[in-house]
């Protein structure tokens, strides 16, 4: 007897309405509990998240809730839980559309905004200045309808994000959003609910400052998986795609972000495999800014570090236009999520962030190598997974060579990463983190930490590097024997390749390179 086939919905790739979702024959993850909860458990919220990663969807979910639209949460969790016989109005700011570069441009906006809702609730305004009128707004919907407003802020920050490169004209958006944001507080009486969500968590000091009730839930556990998939969503909503795909290789290219709480998948790219039915990194090619590439080269980011970043909350805050972190802004982007969080003094958190999964690694890392003056080599990248599948280490010293000879020499000479001894490992781990493998960097053992060690094709690699003024001493390849480094991997009875690699600093090339093979029993 075979089992039936599971029935087979449409796929919401881009689409963020929840009407159209329910109402068409959508998949639908059912975050409408956790949204009552939300609401249940205070009234003025801050959430931070990637870019599509749900937000407005969430968005659009709470909108439905307060509009007491039941027909659409018939036999999902908050049906039995809400209020349906109250309607609240809903003025919902979206800033996701478009781009703005003025104050002008950013002004004429959010009166367009405020126009639309005066319209669609027939009301009538007396102020002009772009803050009174948000304020009158508020106040003459919840008179109106007797019931309190719900005020629903969709990429808050886009207009600052969008103008990272102009500090300046950054900082006129920040200043702009500041005072209209202010009237949120004066409004208190008129509001209900408030919710404001985008990328990146500014200072309260600098954006914030007037909204002290605002609470952050960017790192709150219980709301850890508030935008995204989990682990069970996949396998419980999305059951009828799995067939044909690696569970297992999903879960590697696509999950691991962490708030705290429960891990996630992006949406964006589930949805995307699902649809096309082969892996690809396609939240990753959305968009990745330019800014950002640039600030990693610019701050000489050691790029093997990125895999495991030991930082403090309060770092992973300081975001502002005259003041950004790369761990930050990496963080906050969605290209670093947290792996551990400790307490080494009372009320002193400390976070240890890292890629969360294969494609934010392999992507990432691709697109920075031109930034340490390497060109992409699609055919060198296919010769390396070949090498190492071969385990022709011999083979592997002359495309290592090659490598750093094709950095040109007017490079080193105009670029400030010149002179970063980083530099060297940073070109070599980026060169096979490109390629998606499995890459752990300073891996720890007994005896100390391993500077690279890579699995791929039933055999492990364990990498060593030195640089040293001329020749070669034997000093990396000798450092792995002496500390014993193979011994965490002698239980997988696969091979074992120890690669010693020592740069010149003069040559800007590799000097030595030393190779020992250990046989598993």
């Amino acid at each position: 007897m075979t089992t039936p086939a599971l029935s087979r919905l449409k796929l919401p790739l881009g689409i963020q309405n929840l009407r159209q979702i329910r109402e068409d024959g959508y998949y639908y993850v059912d975050k409408s509990g956790m949204a009552v909860d939300l609401i249940d458990a205070g009234k003025y919220y801050f959430l931070s998240r990637p870019r599509r990663f749900g937000k407005s969807l969430l968005v659009d979910t709470l909108k439905e809730l307060f509009e007491g639209n039941r027909a659409l949460f018939i036999g999902l969790a908050a049906e039995s839980r809400w209020d349906w016989s109250k309607q609240h109005p809903v003025i919902r700011i979206d800033l996701g559309a478009g781009e703005v570069h003025s104050r002008a441009e950013l002004e004429l906006r959010l009166h367009e905004i405020v126009d639309d809702h005066v319209r669609r609730l027939g009301l009538t305004l007396h102020n002009q200045s772009l803050s009174g009128r948000f304020g009158e707004l508020i106040h003459a919907a919840a008179l109106q309808a007797g019931q309190r407003a719900v005020v629903l802020v969709d990429e808050y920050d886009k207009p600052i994000l969008d103008n990272l490169a102009d500090r300046e004209t950054a900082a006129v958006m920040r200043d702009t959003l500041r005072s209209f944001y202010s009237v949120l507080k004066s409004a208190d009486a008129d509001l209900c609910f408030v919710l404001l969500t985008g990328v990146s968590k500014f200072s309260k000091v600098s954006l914030f400052s007037g909204l002290n009730q605002l609470q952050d839930i960017t790192l709150d556990a219980r709301w850890s998986a508030l935008c995204g998939y989990t682990d069970e969503d996949i396998d419980r909503v999305f059951a009828p795609e799995l067939p044909g795909l690696d569970r297992d290789e999903i879960r590697r290219w696509y999950n691991g972000y962490n708030w705290l709480g429960t891990g996630v998948y992006n949406p964006y790219d589930v949805l995307n495999l699902f649809q096309k039915r082969v892996f690809g990194a396609y939240w990753f090619e959305t968009g990745t800014p330019s800014f950002l590439v640039k600030l990693l080269a610019e701050r000489k980011v050691f790029l093997p570090r990125l895999q495991v970043l030991h930082t403090t909350a309060a770092l992973l805050s300081s975001f502002d236009v005259d003041r950004i972190t790369p761990e930050a802004l990496l963080f906050q982007a969605g290209y670093l999520t947290i792996h551990d969080v400790r307490q080494p003094v009372l009320g002193k958190w400390m976070y240890t962030l890292g890629y969360p999964n294969r494609e934010v690694e392999a992507s990432l890392n691709e697109v920075l190598l031109p930034e340490y003056g390497v060109q992409g080599d699609a055919e060198a990248q296919e010769r390396l997974t070949v090498i190492l599948q071969r385990g022709a280490l011999d083979e592997l010293e002359g495309l290592i060579r090659a490598l750093f000879a094709s950095i040109p020499s007017d490079w080193y000479r105009s670029n400030p990463l010149a002179g970063f001894e980083g530099h060297y490992a940073s070109v070599f781990y980026s060169h096979f983190a490109a390629l998606g493998l499995d890459v752990r960097v300073e891996d720890a053992t007994s005896h100390g930490r391993i500077d690279m060690a890579v699995l791929h094709a039933g055999r492990v690699f364990l990498f060593e590097f030195k640089v040293v003024d001329r020749q070669a001493t034997g000093e990396a390849l000798r450092q792995i024997k002496d500390r014993g480094y193979a011994d965490k991997y002698r239980a997988r009875g696969e091979p074992i390749h120890l690669v010693g690699i020592e740069f010149g600093r003069a040559e800007r090339n590799v000097v030595g390179f030393e190779v020992e093979t250990i046989t598993a029993v």
